[in-house]
């Protein structure tokens, strides 16, 4: 930083703030010390700056599935909130398994990173007591943390699976299928529980043949919903759990043997799915708005916030495109 100063004609603390991108410097000067670093191959010595500071500005994302496209806008949402505060966001997978989930968190803990966003894979968050207590700053997004308090951003599952049942209530439908995710994790249940609360509010019975929760895995989704399609009884309409169980039900619907029209309703929205025939009618979250909003809060409490953790449930929205208005075949 010395021979930067001389070069640019400053002294170490204008270097210093035009560095760290503190205000205080006009344009010109700044102009003079960002030459001089180009010029000089200036590099921050971080790990100085932690030893000084006692922060990394650095920030971890743990998420279920990379490769999932619902994660991808919500990562990117929070590495744009993380760069807008000078911080480094870095993030893995946890594969939905809890110990791979308290593996990589802590992992990133041993790094130093400031704080963490956690989408949770497992139902017991207590092995980050200490991390917390020694102010690492923690929000969790998507589903709840297991047995700790911290801040919380979720979408409402319940009431847009309700709001999404009810919609094929009104198309006609009475006996419809609901296939979801695996029943130890809270978007599923919780989604199931709205698909129930839509049944009750209609005074329509639901019989155990017409839920299945499960892997999303293609082989046992296909094979549910064929089931249900069959029989004396079938369903005359689906309400998939998740944009997985949606992608193979829009497949199963479209292969030949199918003599009538069965209507659908997806949870999550997913790529091409308006240019599908019948365009498939969801209930989309905002994954952007999820990941930018517990990004928010991450550094609120990274700038200082001692407020009671918060619980902050962001509205899904119905997109009718064709699928969910199909009405029930006569009987």
């Amino acid at each position: 930083m010395k021979d930067v100063a001389t070069r640019a004609g400053v002294g170490l603390k204008t270097v210093s703030r035009v560095v760290n991108g503190e205000p205080g410097v006009t344009a010109e000067t700044e102009r003079r010390v960002r030459e001089a670093i180009a010029a000089l191959g200036f590099r921050r010595n971080d790990s100085a700056r932690v030893l000084r500071k006692g922060r990394t500005s650095s920030v971890g994302l743990v998420l279920e599935d990379l490769a999932d496209p619902f994660y991808a806008p919500l990562s990117r949402a929070v590495e744009e909130v993380a760069r807008h505060h000078g911080a480094l966001l870095i993030n893995g997978s946890s594969a939905e398994d809890p110990e791979r989930e308290r593996e990589l968190a802590l992992a990133l803990c041993a790094r130093r990173v400031d704080g963490l966003v956690v989408i949770p894979a497992g139902a017991d968050h207590r092995y980050l007591e200490p991390e917390l207590a020694a102010g690492v700053a923690t929000v969790f997004v998507d589903r709840p943390p297991g047995l700790i308090s911290a801040d919380t951003v979720l979408s409402d599952h319940a009431g847009g699976a309700r709001e999404g049942v009810a919609h094929l209530i009104a198309h006609g439908h009475r006996r419809i299928g609901f296939v979801g995710d695996q029943p130890h994790i809270h978007t599923a249940t919780e989604r199931l529980r709205g698909y129930r609360a839509a049944m009750d509010a209609a005074a329509l019975p639901v019989h155990d043949g017409w839920i299945s929760l499960g892997p999303t895995a293609p082989e046992r989704v296909r094979g549910e919903v064929r089931r249900m399609l069959s029989g004396p009884s079938p369903v005359t309409a689906l309400f998939a759990g998740n944009n997985r169980v949606t992608a193979t039900a829009v497949r199963v619907l479209s292969e030949r043997g199918l003599s009538t029209a069965v209507a659908l309703v997806g949870f999550d929205d997913l790529e091409l799915a308006d240019l599908l025939s019948p365009a498939v009618t969801v209930i989309a979250q905002d994954p952007a708005r999820l990941g930018r909003t517990a990004a928010e809060l991450l550094f609120q409490r990274l700038d200082g916030s001692a407020a009671a953790p918060r619980r902050v449930e962001l509205p899904t929205r119905l997109i009718p495109r064709g699928s969910g208005e199909l009405p029930p075949a006569s009987d």
